[in-house]
């Protein structure tokens, strides 16, 4: 294992080191050239010398494991990495632009600024889940801003592969996190649940909100313990122009149990994207934390560990149990039937999804030139009266349910456009939907000339499809799941 320090111009397998950039308790950072690698890089040294913490050991193995099996515009791309025989390190894609950091320590800061921004990171996190991998440090500091405004996460030391090796857990028996982020389960040592990083999330737009943490700083086990039956001041408490939206995700993030929490980080991103169609409960409302008895009785809970960790399950799991499905319906009088079948399909699809959020999405066609009334001959508001009925549409989904229920699983959006299919595709692609559900009209001699909308949205899907029709021969429904980017499947269901 080398010892010896490293110097600028000096060469590690074929890398040269050019400047110090960074030097943290743990390690160093070099700007590094090769001449068979283009673009920036850099090169993440561990201090060998100073480390007097095996976790960061561990931790940059578990670093050293993890990013080279990740892809995408939301990490770093791994270069190469050398192992702890002779030179350990890390040379991965140097991430142009500055961390959150600065933005946390001008807190507060407002909503419209909050939310467009926190939406980026839980899109960056959901495709970082997907991969099957939990971060489990998500802080200002491990978020980074590139100039072009995209969102790059780095520093994957404490991360949780669910078919990796867990090596921290494995030599370990002590939470691993940073203080005011750490997840209550996260304090039992659960470290596959992705909702852990959905909690980091919370205590951040918490603090962007307010100027302040949820929990403080807390630097011991004990202290870490609090969060697993005390809750924090609500933001409004602390600014009152905190919008009641903002309040009810902050909130929702910052749940003890994980089962309370957004399922997904696509579907808070959907929340942030759309603040107007956020479901609000008393959480929005509140203006105090919780009464003593409340947090009595999760005090009780807290001294069962079991029953926090039970509600915790790996990513691939939680995923598949929390999929955002998008029914697009056309509310056309002629085509009551087809909205009846495509309900009917709808459901059938949520069912199986036990945490589904359902997106319930028409489009109102527009003009491409020439200018568009937004009121009908009556004089009523022509996107107003499409929402109502596209509601009415969904709330025979969860009849006997909870009005709660379907206040925080559906949400319904109108879309104006002149392309319908190009309208119905980009909701789904900036949503990160999984499964579209859409009516076909039936296949006249003019539609397979033109093509139909579903025909458009299946070819180009970013998911699998569900086309649902009528058939004009009285045959029974029948519906076809049709896989995304393969033409030769994209045929409607008869």
């Amino acid at each position: 294992m080398a010892d010896q320090p490293l110097e600028p111009g000096q060469m590690v397998d074929g890398f040269t080191l050019h400047e110090r950039l960074h030097t943290g308790g743990m390690a160093v950072l070099w700007r590094v050239t090769h001449p068979a690698h283009g673009g920036p890089l850099i090169m993440k040294v561990p201090r060998l010398k100073t480390i007097d913490d095996p976790a960061a050991i561990i931790g940059f193995e578990v670093e050293q494991m993890i990013l080279p099996t990740l892809s995408g515009s939301h990490v770093p791309k791994f270069i190469a990495a050398g192992d702890f025989t002779a030179q350990p390190y890390i040379v991965m894609q140097h991430i142009e632009g500055d961390s959150l950091r600065p933005l946390l320590d001008s807190a507060p800061h407002p909503a419209h600024l909050i939310a467009p921004l926190m939406a980026k990171v839980a899109l960056a996190l959901h495709d970082l889940h997907q991969q099957h991998v939990v971060h489990l440090d998500i802080k200002p500091s491990n978020i980074m801003l590139t100039p072009q405004g995209e969102v790059v996460l780095v520093d994957f030391g404490l991360a949780r592969g669910d078919y990796l090796p867990d090596l921290l857990a494995e030599q370990l028996r002590v939470p691993m996190g940073t203080g005011p982020y750490i997840a209550p389960e996260q304090v039992m040592r659960v470290r596959n649940d992705p909702r852990s990083d959905l909690f980091a999330l919370g205590v951040m737009m918490y603090h962007l909100a307010t100027g302040k943490r949820p929990f403080g700083f807390p630097k011991s086990v004990r202290g870490l313990r609090k969060r697993l039956w005390r809750d924090p001041t609500p933001p409004k408490a602390i600014r009152q122009d905190v919008p009641p939206w903002l309040q009810e995700i902050i909130l929702r993030c910052l749940e003890v149990r994980p089962d309370r929490r957004y399922a997904s980080a696509a579907q808070l991103a959907q929340d942030l994207q759309n603040p107007q169609t956020v479901a609000l409960t008393e959480r929005a409302a509140r203006a105090y934390a919780d009464s003593s008895l409340v947090v009595l009785r999760r005090w009780l809970r807290a001294q069962n560990p079991a029953s926090l960790v039970s509600q915790s399950q790996a990513v691939s799991r939680q995923l598949a149990a929390a999929p955002i499905v998008m029914a697009a319906v056309d509310l056309s009088h002629e085509w009551e039937d087809l909205a009846e079948a495509l309900r009917a399909v709808t459901r059938q699809v949520i069912a199986i999804a036990p945490e589904a959020r359902l997106s319930c999405v028409t489009v109102l066609k527009t003009h491409r030139i020439a200018t568009d009334s937004h009121l009908d001959e009556e004089g009523r508001n022509v996107h107003v009266q499409k929402l109502v009925a596209l509601k009415h549409w969904a709330r025979p989904l969860f009849a006997g349910d909870h009005p709660s229920v379907l206040e925080e699983r559906v949400t319904c959006h109108v879309l104006e456009a002149p392309d319908p299919a190009a309208a119905l595709l980009d909701y789904a692609q900036t949503n990160k939907v999984d499964h579209i559900v859409i009516g076909s009209r039936g296949a006249g001699s003019i539609r397979r000339y033109l093509g139909s909308v579903s025909a458009a949205v299946a070819a180009q899907a970013p998911c699998s499809v569900t086309i649902v029709r009528i058939p004009e021969d009285g045959r029974p429904l029948l519906s076809e799941r049709v896989a995304a980017l393969q033409p030769d499947s994209e045929t409607e269901a008869a």
